[in-house]
């Protein structure tokens, strides 16, 4: 059981990778890989969001023009299941402060790497939100540990 959960969450963490990173297509890809040198990553400096809340003002001052709900709501959804579960795989996993120092350097090797790559662009309000993605991933993983720790001791009331 154990390792089929491991499994998953690192399949899991491909599917962000890919969703993330890698979302343009090949051709796509392939092009920003060529043009890759110094002023590509100084770009990258440039146009980054070094800014807090910077990112989510626009998308909700914006709102009207821009896919903001989609930008700001997907964000958070797509770390809601490294919340729910990384505790699932680790042990350590379950202390909240181990769970979100998780989710942060993976969102931040992520940022980074847009940020020197041209695959995306940088943005430090991506790093709040999908860290808020994982915090609500924890929290309903404590709600349902909480179920199922109910449920075992209603079996045992039952049984007993």
């Amino acid at each position: 059981m154990q390792k089929r959960r491991k499994i998953i969450f690192f399949l899991y963490l491909i599917l962000v990778v890919k969703l993330v990173i890698f979302k343009y297509p090949i051709e796509d890809l392939k092009a920003i890989a060529a043009s890759w040198q110094k002023d590509v990553i100084l770009e990258g400096l440039y146009t980054a969001n070094f800014t807090l809340f910077k990112t989510i003002r626009m998308y909700i001052d914006y709102a009207y023009k821009l896919n903001s709900f989609e930008n700001l709501v997907g964000n958070i959804v797509l770390f809601i299941p490294f919340g729910f579960l990384l505790p699932l795989c680790m042990k350590q996993g379950c202390n909240f402060f181990v769970m979100l120092l998780n989710a942060f350097l993976f969102v931040l090797g992520i940022e980074v790497f847009q940020l020197f790559s041209a695959f995306g662009a940088f943005d430090v309000d991506d790093i709040l939100l999908n860290c808020l993605g994982a915090v609500m991933g924890y929290c309903l993983y404590i709600i349902a540990k909480a179920i199922k720790k109910q449920k075992r001791k209603k079996e045992r009331q039952e049984n007993g």
